[in-house]
């Protein structure tokens, strides 16, 4: 199966898209034809995406206002979505970390992590699934979780229990909604150099985790390409519940 084709003319939903692995998943789609709705809470950055979008030759493109972590967003997010026609697949990129050992974490830090990375991924997967139960329609849902979600290293404790939750979240969510159709699977990245982390594996520490990998280099978001779209589209049709690891092998090795 051709995956590029596989996902022409669905209309996908990208959470966290105005930077990192979020626009490239958007570009993604876009660059194979999709219809793409881009969210976030940075809008002229989405902009700036659904400008690139269109360039690339989406089917359709547009940006809409999302704070994950606030439902009334959300449920007026997937609302306006919409407009580009009818919801076909989710894709819960957003996410924060907080980068300091746990006794340094204070509350609103914790909040802040939670809140954006599991209660997050809660509040989008149920309004999506409520709104495709309800119009009997299919629909599959990608979420981004990380090899911390799998396994642990120093100074993210919050991020990692988020991100294990995230893929225990999405077997339960499976479980549940195999019956109407919605297909629920997730994505753990290894690390992939992005915004939110490049400080990071510019210092002696990143570049000591990095010759830690066995494949000796960090990932690039093009590597997650035929995992994503494997997971996003009917090439998975007999999937659910799943989570794919694409790390070059370092959870095989000493994270």
């Amino acid at each position: 199966m051709d995956l590029g084709a596989a996902i022409r003319g669905r209309h996908v939903l990208v959470t966290g898209a105005s930077s990192g692995l979020g626009r490239h998943f958007a570009e993604l789609c876009g660059r194979n034809g999709a219809r793409v709705t881009v969210a976030a809470r940075r809008r002229d950055r989405l902009e700036d995406v659904v400008a690139e979008l269109r360039r690339l030759g989406a089917a359709g493109a547009q940006a809409v206002d999302l704070d994950v972590a606030d439902s009334a967003s959300v449920a007026a997010a997937l609302d306006e979505a919409g407009r580009l026609g009818p919801l076909d697949i989710v894709v819960n990129n957003a996410g924060v970390s907080e980068g300091r050992p746990a006794l340094d974490v204070d509350e609103g830090l914790y909040d802040n992590v939670v809140d954006t990375n599991l209660k997050g991924v809660w509040l989008v997967s149920t309004g999506a699934a409520r709104r495709w139960r309800d119009a009997k329609r299919p629909g599959v849902i990608v979420n981004i979780a990380s090899i911390l979600g799998l396994g642990v290293t120093g100074s993210v404790s919050v991020y990692a229990a988020t991100k294990a939750a995230v893929i225990q979240m999405t077997a339960a969510h499976a479980l549940e909604w195999a019956r109407f159709g919605i297909r629920v699977n997730a994505l753990a990245p290894g690390y992939i150099e992005t915004e939110m982390n490049a400080a990071f594996f510019a210092s002696e520490p990143g570049q000591a985790m990095i010759r830690r990998i066995p494949t000796r280099r960090l990932g690039r978001p093009a590597d997650l390409d035929g995992a994503f779209l494997l997971l996003a589209t009917d090439a998975s049709s007999w999937m659910t519940g799943s989570c794919i690891a694409v790390d070059g092998g370092h959870l095989v090795s000493a994270l």
